[in-house]
């Protein structure tokens, strides 16, 4: 999973180039998944902030709140466990308007760009109820190639209750102008600090 490093190191190029210089006939060269996800991730309007360790994503998340001038007294987020471990931040629970939804996700789906989500993080809440501001913590072993993977992921996972609610988050960026191919879809406003664990 050294690729992160890679695309964020100095004086390196990203694999984009690359694919510019090959004729539109030829067959397209296997990018491995963690460049696939973040090449369109970020395509689809995401912001990416790839971290090393756990003291890397407190300084970020600390950032993202800053930038954005975020009250961390009026934070949407369902997870306890969450909760604990930004718990410096003095995350409050508020559902009256929350300045953004602190989450975790059940897979990184590398072939769309996208988030896997459910009732696990969401509960029964519709994507637009809830906040347009998202700050997603996950983790590089989460990255699936495809939302078939994703689901065969749930699905094995004998520990918990299969989860209700799936759905993928796929626009991050908000257009003025709705067309056919966004239309019933949520967009937000999505931080991904993502973790390197392998």
């Amino acid at each position: 999973m050294g690729i992160f490093k890679n695309i964020f190191g100095k004086n390196k190029k990203t694999s984009s180039s690359k694919l510019d210089e090959l004729g539109k006939y030829m067959p397209k060269e296997n990018i491995p998944i963690d460049e696939q996800f973040t090449l369109n991730f970020m395509k689809n309007g995401g912001k990416f902030i790839y971290c090393d360790s756990m003291e890397e994503v407190f300084e970020n998340f600390k950032a993202i709140l800053e930038e954005n001038n975020w009250d961390t007294n009026k934070t949407l987020c369902f997870n306890e466990s969450l909760k604990k471990q930004f718990g410096e931040f003095n995350i409050k629970h508020s559902t009256e308007n929350p300045s953004f939804f602190l989450t975790k996700c059940e897979s990184l789906i590398a072939d769309k760009g996208s988030i896997l989500i459910s009732s696990n993080q969401i509960k029964e809440q519709k994507l637009d109820t809830l906040p347009n501001n998202f700050i997603l913590f996950a983790t590089t072993s989460q990255l699936k190639e495809t939302i078939s993977e994703g689901l065969r992921t749930i699905k094995n996972n004998r520990e918990a209750q299969l989860p209700t609610n799936i759905t993928t988050l796929k626009h991050f960026e908000f257009s003025k102008e709705k067309d056919f191919m966004s239309y019933g879809s949520s967009t937000k406003n999505l931080y991904l600090l993502l973790l390197e664990d392998l």
